[in-house]
């Protein structure tokens, strides 16, 4: 069933990262942005000109022509065309990136503001399927934006930036693939009843049940097989495939039930392409 999202929320959502990502990026020194991120072949310049190239892709602008022979840390068709736009601005110092950024998303918001909410539910492609709605789709927009975001963070030293409403927002993109999560990448068994507590800034509690296949459920009449307690940010960076280096950096996480069940979930959350 498509999904409905609120067109208020999301463009203010949006507004609130391009923003956030402009400030960081100000800040950056010349060796900062060379400096290479959890993401294979980019450096931070690289991942703020993967979302100018979304977003000057989503004002209309054609692609540029170049040539990505060279490279094969591209796994599919749509890391084959980021790729594209990346390399294009690969000879630009990373302030010009930064500008041309500012001016891409300045024009990108100006559009979003001037939609109204049927626009936002109008059928639409999206990254995650076809038979979706344009507010998926600029979900799905936000939720890359917050991801590349702490990327850079992550990559230059810089703390989280755990804003609620944007983390809530985020989160809201990774519960539709909890039930794939569980049931096809952990391969979690029948009849497993998963619980997933998230804390920090939010505190979020998902329930998996696993029965024939995995879904999201409200509740429970059992205990939990398993379950697994870590926080949210950290949740949505394994979601992510953004590891940084082993699955539980910090000692973060918390295995409750059986053990070698959540210990599988855990190494099995990423979901993106």
């Amino acid at each position: 069933m498509p999904t409905t999202v609120d067109r208020d929320r999301a463009v203010a959502l949006l507004g609130a990262e391009f923003g956030a990502l402009a400030d960081l990026c100000s800040g950056l020194t010349a060796d900062q942005w060379e400096l290479a991120t959890c993401l294979p072949g980019w450096s931070v310049r690289d991942v703020l000109a993967h979302v100018v190239g979304t977003e000057a892709m989503l004002s209309g602008e054609p692609p540029p022509e170049v040539d990505i022979s060279h490279l094969h840390h591209m796994r599919n068709p749509i890391a084959e065309s980021n790729e594209v736009w990346v390399e294009s601005m690969r000879s630009l110092a990373g302030r010009a990136v930064l500008a041309r950024f500012k001016e891409v998303t300045g024009r990108r918001l100006a559009a979003l503001r001037s939609m109204t909410q049927a626009d936002f539910d109008a059928p639409s492609w999206t990254p995650a399927g076809p038979d979706e709605t344009y507010g998926r789709f600029m979900r799905i927009r936000h939720y890359d934006c917050f991801m590349h975001e702490h990327d850079i963070r992550a990559a230059v030293g810089a703390p989280p930036r755990a804003e609620v409403g944007g983390v809530r927002f985020s989160l809201d993109e990774v519960a539709t693939g909890l039930g794939y999560i569980v049931g096809r990448r952990a391969r979690l068994p029948d009849g497993s009843l998963v619980q997933i507590d998230l804390t920090g800034p939010l505190a979020v509690t998902y329930r998996v049940r696993v029965d024939g296949r995995a879904a999201v459920v409200d509740s429970f009449d059992r205990s939990p097989t398993v379950g697994i307690e870590l926080p949210a940010m950290l949740f949505l960076r394994l979601t992510g495939g953004r590891s940084d280096g082993s699955v539980d950096p910090g000692g973060e996480i918390v295995v409750r039930g059986d053990r070698e069940l959540g210990e599988q979930l855990v190494a099995n959350l990423a979901f993106t392409i």
